[in-house]
């Protein structure tokens, strides 16, 4: 028996055009005072990153010419076949490496291989921070960081500042945007937030301001949501309803207030909107508000008032709902940060 152990030297996340490098160790583990005649042989090992889709068949109804083959060679492919017997799609396969050839191992002995692979721009990320960036040539300036040795300013350390200046650059941008929120009696008043472009960790925040409303609004909530869509060639039926999943979620009792605002943490284990010819994932803020339809008056202390004064709340209020969907932007972060928190384990282990 032997021991494999494949570990990822910089964690489970990588952005598109990244050098992913792995570690494969080989342990026989066997006590090393075992004869010899208990060593291991192993002919050959090979190393190679594929790419799976997987799509709900309940939801998701994929064209006969996409169905995908199952334990069927190709041509350019080894006798062990990445994708048999998994469900769904190959995407993605690059070409094997070779690890060894006739590696022996003797009883506690450990040898380890270096695997690394570049992964390909046109391999399909969640997003394309690069799309059409072209990777920086050896004689160019490298980034200006002290703390970087020569090696580790390379086309793939510099790869990876360049998109996370893009993601930076991109996120950081503020325009005031105000909308005014309204229903069919009238005014209830305006919801500001600087930006609709953020990265997954980052915090949605927005204000309200109620002053100038002529409807009183009693209470809101606001949500922040994905929606994921099939498209409408590989929907199972027609009129297939969205997906909404809630990632987090304010509530406000409102009455009588001048001014509020919420803010609304992107979890970091989440995904950023993407796009593809079969589904697509879209964020948003869901907005519920709950109004009064009589002016609602209130609270007055009168002057030279001795006694304490509770005021109570009506108990019966005529009102009315309504929502409202405001689109939003969420991209990766630094796959670095992203790392941390990624469910994936950075190290699997197998015995053969």
């Amino acid at each position: 028996m032997i021991e494999v152990v494949a570990k990822l030297v910089r964690g489970p996340v990588f952005l598109a055009g990244e050098s992913l490098e792995c570690v494969v160790s080989f342990t026989n583990p066997l006590s090393a005072l075992s004869t010899s005649a208990s060593s291991e042989t192993l002919a050959w090992a090979s190393a190679q990153i594929h790419c799976q889709f997987h799509a709900s068949d309940s939801r998701v109804q994929l064209p006969a010419s996409e169905e995908p083959r199952q334990d069927v060679q190709a041509e350019n492919e080894t006798v062990f076949i990445p994708n048999r017997g998994e469900r769904g799609q190959c995407i993605l396969s690059t070409p094997p490496k070779i690890l060894f050839c006739d590696l022996r191992l003797d009883p506690g002995e450990t040898k380890s291989y270096s695997y690394s692979e570049s992964l390909p721009l046109s391999a399909p990320p969640s997003f394309r921070a690069l799309q059409g960036f072209q990777p920086l040539q050896e004689d160019e300036v490298a980034p200006s960081n002290p703390f970087l040795d020569e090696e580790m300013c390379k086309k793939d350390s510099r790869l990876l500042d360049s998109a996370v200046e893009i993601l930076m650059t991109v996120t950081s941008r503020r325009t005031l945007h105000q909308y005014n929120i309204s229903n069919a009696r009238g005014r209830v008043g305006t919801f500001c937030i600087f930006k609709t472009v953020y990265k997954i960790g980052e915090d949605v925040i927005g204000t309200f301001n109620f002053s100038d409303g002529e409807i009183p609004c009693l209470q809101y909530s606001v949500s922040l949501q994905t929606e994921e869509s099939v498209q409408e060639d590989y929907r199972r039926t027609r009129g297939q309803p969205v997906s909404i999943s809630t990632h987090a979620q304010h509530h406000e009792s409102c009455l009588h207030t001048a001014s509020s605002h919420f803010s609304l943490p992107v979890p970091l284990s989440s995904c950023p909107g993407f796009s593809t010819n079969i589904v697509s994932l879209k964020w948003r803020l869901h907005f519920e508000f709950v109004t009064s339809r009589e002016p609602v008056e209130a609270p007055t202390v009168p002057e030279n008032q001795s006694e304490i004064i509770t005021w109570t709340g009506a108990e019966h209020i005529d009102v009315d709902t309504f929502s409202w969907d405001l689109p939003i932007k969420v991209l990766p972060t630094n796959p670095l940060l992203a790392s941390y928190v990624s469910p994936v384990p950075s190290s699997h282990s197998i015995s053969i």
